[in-house]
């Protein structure tokens, strides 16, 4: 979410401890502060040049936060990667440096919120990036940061090495609800989500988004990029399960959880744990480490 939602969210009550009285002799209590309960990534799985080597399979990473890495057989590019500068703390350790990033075909941008279009990410990957794809709004901010970006409308397709992709819908101006957060107003087609078709099957990065009739009604997909968060400008938790219902046998690999350090802001604070109560074959759900490999495979169907 960008740095003005985080000011008029940050103003709202929370409580942000517990006190805990303790005992410490016959006349004095102690207080103790216990921080409230977050759930966390696994930890961070760095790696270097030889994931970006070409091979026989298609390998998905997760960056932390709302990123990917993808490398499908040689063809490698990245979906919303924040590696660098956020104006939040955060929890986990990126498992790779954009100076250690040896070359990019692509770089695809959802939106324009800092933790999916980071600034200082994608312009220090500038010297080793081919191509920007993201809406045409964020192409034109990309284009003011002097980036090689090409702008798309919902439903366009274009292609990178051996992978398509298609632009899909969502439904995350969250801008509109807030006065002050922007100077503009914000249209639905702002943001998308990636539709991505490999030689080893399809991906759907959802991008963030409230839940919307055409989300239950795509063809099933062989991972989902999963935005799995409580806030009400993304699934929520009850509109996390009906989705992941919707495609009972696709693998979840989740995102947008366990990156930041803000227990009390429901965009960072999603819990694995509750959603693999409630949906069909809970096994189905990844909760990777930033950076540990998952190999893309196509469902029986």
């Amino acid at each position: 979410m960008r740095t003005k939602l985080f000011a008029v969210l940050l103003l709202m009550p929370v409580i942000t401890t517990i006190c805990v009285h303790a005992q410490t002799g016959a006349d004095s209590t102690e207080k103790k502060t216990v921080k409230k309960y977050q759930a966390k990534a696994p930890p961070t799985q760095s790696f270097g040049a030889e994931a970006f080597k070409p091979s026989g399979k298609t390998v998905i990473r997760w960056m932390g936060m709302g990123g990917w890495f993808v490398n499908s057989r040689g063809t490698v590019f990245m979906v919303d990667p924040l590696l660098e500068g956020f104006d939040m703390k955060v929890m986990i350790d990126f498992p790779i440096a954009p100076k250690d990033i040896p070359r990019l075909d692509a770089i695809f941008v959802t939106h324009s919120d800092n933790d999916h279009y980071s600034i200082p990410t994608c312009k220090d990957l500038s010297a080793v990036t081919k191509a920007y794809h993201s809406t045409v709004y964020v192409d034109s901010l990309m284009k003011n940061q002097g980036l090689p970006s090409s702008g798309h409308n919902i439903g366009d397709l274009f292609t990178i090495g051996t992978v398509s992709i298609k632009l899909t819908p969502v439904d995350h101006d969250w801008q509109n609800s807030f006065k002050g957060a922007s100077t503009r107003h914000f249209k639905k087609e702002d943001a998308c989500g990636f539709w991505i078709e490999t030689p080893d099957g399809s991906i759907w990065a959802t991008g963030d988004s409230r839940l919307m009739p055409e989300h239950l009604q795509m063809k099933t997909p062989d991972a989902i990029f999963f935005d799995f968060s409580d806030s009400e400008f993304h699934f929520g938790l009850a509109g996390a399960v009906k989705l992941a219902n919707a495609y009972p046998d696709t693998p979840l690999l989740l995102s947008h959880w366990g990156s930041v350090d803000a227990p009390d802001f429901t965009p960072f604070n999603g819990d694995p744990a509750k959603l693999a109560k409630l949906v069909v074959n809970p096994d189905r759900i990844k909760v990777l480490a930033p950076g540990e490999p998952y190999i893309l495979k196509r469902l029986k169907k």
